[in-house]
Parts: structure tokens; C-alpha cells; sequence
């Protein structure tokens, strides 16, 4: 697939598709071979302004038919916690890049806190950046920042919502402890 305009401006091209899921609406934006973005939200609307937000000077063109196998295999997941091994081509900073490949290492039903992931990375004494990198993911899900709690288990801020974060952990089989306030971590 050519990423540019026909009209040979050079801006390049980010298709992306728009659907119901288990958790809201799930956009998937992709480029050439690979995923660039899954977002989550509560309307189609609010997912595309995201998208517009996140990659400015792209030109982004809705092709329901191209994405329709990721899309489908997206979807079903979402509602089966099924595992996921879909191209994934995320852009950010090296230390981000970092972040997510540990955070792809988390088997599901497992979570991890800030200064596991800080450690597993070689930079023990960075939590808070972690946790900015985990708010900076473009890729929900896939990149499974979802997995990351406090020391204690227990959930805290999700960029798609903690509500979302808490269900997806549930569908993972992530295990609960503490009446219900926490999950029980384990070592992925």
C-alpha cells in the first residue's frame, strides 16, 4: 500500500476503522503492514478526535474493508481475553518503546506494579516514567499497559478509563484479593 496522496504531497496516510466492542467503541488505525493505534472511548466521535490529536499532519481515511480482519480478530478478543499476535508498529520515545516490549512480556491473569516494569527495563529507579509511558500508549490492549498496578495490587489511573481497566483485568483472569480492592500481582 502506497502511504502517500495520490496528489504526491508526501502526507501520509493512516487508515482506521470504528466499532462496537464489549468495552465501549475500539478504534483501530493502521499503516501499511502493522497497527499504529487502538483506542477505546464511549463514542466514535471522541475516538476520532483522539486519533487526530495523536497524529497530527497525517491524513487519516476510514477503510472499514482493509482493516476488516484486525478489526475482527480485535473485537473478539476484547470479549474472549483471548491473546492477540497482530503487527504492532507503536510510535515513541526509546524509553517508551522500552515500557511496552516489557509490557507485551506480561502473560494475562498476571499484573506487574510501576517499579517491576522500572526494573525489568534497567532503569529501577524510574516508576513515575513508566507510568508516563504507559499513559502515553497508543496501542490499548495490545500493548497491555491495562496490567499495571500500584505496589499494593491495587488499580490506578488508566488512559481509557479504570472501569476498563478493572474489566479487562477481570476477563483475564486476573485474580482479586483484599475484598475485592486489589489484584493479587504475580511475576510475568
Amino acid at each position: 500500500m502506497n502511504a502517500f496522496n495520490a496528489d504526491g504531497a508526501g502526507q501520509a496516510v493512516l487508515r482506521f476503522t470504528v466499532s462496537g466492542c464489549a468495552l465501549g467503541y475500539v478504534l483501530l488505525a493502521g499503516r501499511d503492514a502493522d497497527i499504529r493505534a487502538v483506542l477505546l472511548g464511549d463514542t466514535e466521535d471522541a475516538l476520532l478526535a483522539e486519533l487526530r490529536r495523536r497524529f497530527p499532519g497525517k491524513r487519516l481515511v476510514r477503510d472499514d474493508a482493509w482493516l476488516t480482519g484486525w478489526r475482527e480478530r480485535l473485537v473478539d478478543g476484547l470479549a474472549t481475553a483471548e491473546a492477540f499476535d497482530l503487527p504492532l508498529a507503536p510510535e515513541g520515545t526509546a524509553f517508551q518503546q522500552r515500557v511496552w516490549q516489557a509490557l507485551r512480556e506480561i502473560p494475562a491473569g498476571a499484573t506487574a506494579s510501576y517499579s517491576e516494569i522500572a526494573r525489568r527495563i534497567g532503569s529501577p529507579r524510574a516508576a513515575r516514567a513508566v507510568a508516563g509511558a504507559c499513559a502515553a500508549n497508543p496501542i490499548a490492549v495490545l500493548i497491555p499497559c491495562h496490567r499495571v498496578c500500584r505496589q499494593d495490587g491495587s488499580l490506578s489511573g488508566y488512559r481509557w478509563g479504570v472501569e476498563r481497566k478493572r474489566r479487562l483485568l477481570v476477563a483475564e483472569g486476573a485474580t482479586w484479593v483484599n475484598a475485592g480492592n486489589a489484584f493479587r500481582r504475580s511475576r510475568g
